[in-house]
């Protein structure tokens, strides 16, 4: 497993999501479709978004 960081590669727009696939070794697609999904419905996602876009280092 890797590191919870945001990748240079694959993002869309902060690399949160990509950053999450990559750690758990998953696809980026159903990890997307969740936030937007959660953000949709729920509305407390766009707030973990923004705060891990924040706290998670960039890959370096």
């Amino acid at each position: 497993m890797h590191r919870l960081v945001r990748p240079r590669r694959g993002r869309m727009i902060a690399g949160v999501c990509q950053g999450i696939a990559d750690r758990f070794g998953c696809s980026v697609v159903p990890v997307r479709v969740l936030t937007v999904a959660s953000t949709v419905f729920f509305g407390v996602s766009i707030l973990m978004y923004l705060l891990l876009w924040i706290l998670l280092p960039e890959e370096g």
